[in-house]
């Protein structure tokens, strides 16, 4: 269907269709954003692109921790109050953004940006690893917190990992098994997560 056949004029289907491309949004909700932002203010429009752009521009990943933050370190590293000895070590940022939400753990994080994966060629050097292994060796740390997802692929990244650290004589611990195999981190509730904290046992 060409641009004359199509009900929107051109730079409405242009918006649709770069909004399709966002996670977890469909043709459907494509369409009811495009029209809310067309119906908008044009200083809300404006908002929305100028913090777009400046998020593009600022955001930098953490040199401690991989988080994305526009200061660095970020302000969790950063924070005297938070307990330097415990890492819990999750896939993504925003998985920090879902432990955070729940106000039970004080540690520090890093972010692997992945999860190991073979199938699908993420291998060791594409996830942030060596980072997390030159943190460890100041010997400051004596709590890791595996928080990878729990599915196949945070499983085998969890084992890897332990592999190279309980050598270091630093207790590896994992999150308890309250979370429903097969889920991601960022989509478990509150109660759920703080129980997994909280039950975390042993690896």
């Amino acid at each position: 269907m060409n641009d004359e056949q199509k009900p929107t004029s051109g730079t409405v289907n242009r918006l649709i269709q770069e909004l399709c491309r966002l996670p977890g949004i469909g043709p459907k909700s494509a369409q009811r954003l495009a029209f809310y932002l067309l119906r908008a203010p044009r200083e809300q429009a404006e908002q929305l692109a100028n913090a777009i752009m400046s998020t593009k521009q600022n955001a930098r990943l953490c040199s401690v921790c991989m988080n994305v933050t526009d200061a660095d370190p970020c302000i969790i590293c950063s924070n005297t109050q938070r307990d330097h000895s415990r890492i819990c070590i999750v896939e993504q940022p925003q998985d920090i953004v879902a432990l955070e939400h729940t106000r039970i753990y004080k540690g520090l994080y890093h972010v692997l940006h992945g999860a190991l994966s073979p199938t699908e060629g993420v291998g060791v050097d594409n996830v942030r690893i060596k980072e997390l292994i030159n943190r460890l060796q100041n010997g400051a740390v004596s709590e890791i917190i595996m928080a990878t997802n729990p599915n196949l692929e945070g499983e085998q990244t969890a084992l890897y990992l332990s592999r190279f650290i309980i050598p270091l004589g630093i207790k590896v611990t994992r999150l308890a098994r309250g979370l429903p195999f097969g889920t991601e981190l960022e989509y478990a509730d509150d109660v759920t997560l703080t129980r997994a904290i909280e039950g975390r046992q042993e690896f």
